[in-house]
């Protein structure tokens, strides 16, 4: 029994654990998250969806995971669970993932759920998308995608993940390497977010992308030393 918890242990500190968030809804986070997957079959992915009850003061009928919500956090995990065309999960699937699991829970399940589902995880690496997680778990790695013209909002659990954010990946669809990075300059020139939270964060594009791969590849071989 010892022994069998001591591999446990052992296996557990071994886990390579990226987030990736994102500023706001259709910033590129999930696209990012393919990319990555790409780069490393041999890892898994996880999606968080918090969704709400009726207390919350939103319709359930407009959550589209409300019929999913339980008592303990909701997990999901394996192709036949979890693919599905189109979909985030099922995106994961097609970019490559070795398995992807999707945690379904409410504000106050967020931290027992991603302990839980991190649990499942049997490769070395993993993937998580979303940002609430950070609070409740260290990750090696943690990266903020946006658009290169920023967000109207940053939502409050990526403002508050940026304190433990790594980096930022400027999502910029059709448009080259300078052209983003002076668009989200000048966005943040207008003080849409305090300068001093992401002036010191490192700032990828698409173009950089290798470099990104490369970087987690690094914080990989530093966790299995």
């Amino acid at each position: 029994m010892l022994s069998s918890s001591l591999n446990e242990l052992s296996e557990a500190m071994t886990l390579t654990t990226v987030g990736v968030g994102g500023f706001s809804s259709n910033a590129g986070k999930t696209t990012l998250m393919c990319e990555l997957l790409a780069a490393f079959p041999d890892w898994e992915a996880i999606k968080i969806t918090r969704g709400h009850y009726r207390s919350c003061g939103k319709d359930p009928q407009a959550c589209c995971v409300s019929h999913l919500l339980s008592a303990e956090p909701v997990i999901r995990s394996g192709r036949a669970e979890t693919y599905t065309a189109g979909k985030d999960t099922g995106r994961y699937w097609d970019a490559g993932a070795a398995n992807v699991h999707w945690l379904v829970v409410t504000d106050k399940q967020v931290e027992r759920g991603i302990k839980s589902v991190l649990e499942r995880v049997e490769s070395d690496g993993v993937f998580v998308e979303g940002t609430s997680f950070v609070q409740y778990i260290d990750v090696d790695l943690m990266l903020m995608a946006v658009r290169s013209g920023g967000a109207e909002k940053i939502k409050p659990s990526a403002r508050r993940a940026l304190t433990k954010t790594s980096a930022l990946y400027l999502f910029d669809e059709g448009g080259d390497a300078e052209t983003a990075r002076a668009r989200f300059a000048s966005w943040r020139a207008a003080g849409a977010v305090e300068e001093n939270l992401t002036l010191s964060i490192p700032i990828y594009t698409r173009e950089d992308l290798p470099r990104l791969i490369e970087r987690v590849r690094e914080v990989q071989r530093g966790g299995a030393a």
